[in-house]
């Protein structure tokens, strides 16, 4: 079996050039392997499925076609669009993927997870993690006023990028101790998310060996996947044209 691990498209209609990317992705390069998983911001922002607009719409046709022809899309919920519901996997066809999940691909166990839980920090973002993903919190939300929620999700975005402004690279990155304490909880080796758009791969050292924190980019000039197949798993990088 073949999988692909993206994240972090981000996407959004402020830019066109990632969008045709993951167009031109799905009827390239994902149609070679059995199974698509999108782990976490998908979109730039999400309030609410009966907010979609035809961007959005227009992606969620392509993904459809997509799952159409027999394939199999896993989205897991970032930061940035946690607020996805059932309205859209039904017009996508998409499966959810809970975060973290542990699947075995090939007899091989790997942990999958947006990744901003592992930055533990960020005090401040944690706690607003805590309330603003507390199920209560968006069954309420979807229930306010359309208007209210375009407004409440503009401040998020602006607020989330005044507070990165001060701070450190250490404090906006992952917590090693986070890592290794996940890893050993699901007694894994492999661990794969997105969010810091750091991507690299990572040594880690647990009880019983070393263990792998493969870390997924962003798209922006270039578009990130992880490969698994038969051989093994693999990063590779694409350049995004204008």
């Amino acid at each position: 079996m073949k999988a692909l691990f993206i994240s972090d498209l981000h996407l959004t209609p402020e830019c066109p050039a990632i969008a045709r990317a993951f167009c031109r992705y799905l009827t390239d390069r994902a149609p070679q392997a059995d199974e698509l998983y999108i782990l976490g911001d998908f979109f730039e922002y999400w309030v609410g499925d009966d907010a979609m607009d035809d961007f959005q719409h227009d992606i969620a046709r392509r993904l459809k076609e997509y799952t159409d022809s027999g394939k199999v899309v896993y989205l897991m919920p970032g930061n940035r669009d946690f607020a996805i519901g059932k309205s859209f996997l039904k017009e996508t066809g998409v499966k959810w993927l809970k975060d973290p999940t542990l699947v075995t691909i090939n007899s091989q166990k790997i942990l999958l997870m947006h990744g901003d839980s592992l930055c533990t920090h960020d005090e401040q973002y944690q706690r607003y993690r805590k309330i603003i993903r507390n199920p209560l919190v968006i069954a309420v939300l979807r229930k306010t006023p359309l208007a209210y929620r375009k407004n409440l999700g503009h401040k998020i975005r602006q607020n989330s990028k005044t507070a990165k402004v001060g701070k450190t690279l250490e404090i906006m990155d992952v917590t090693p101790s986070a890592v290794i304490e996940v890893m050993e909880k699901f007694q894994v080796d492999t661990l794969i998310h997105g969010h810091t758009h750091r991507p690299d791969i990572h040594e880690v050292a647990l009880k019983k060996g070393t263990g792998k924190r493969y870390v997924l980019g962003d798209w922006t000039d270039k578009g990130w996947e992880i490969e698994l197949n038969e051989q093994g798993l693999s990063m590779n990088q694409f350049p995004i044209p204008e």
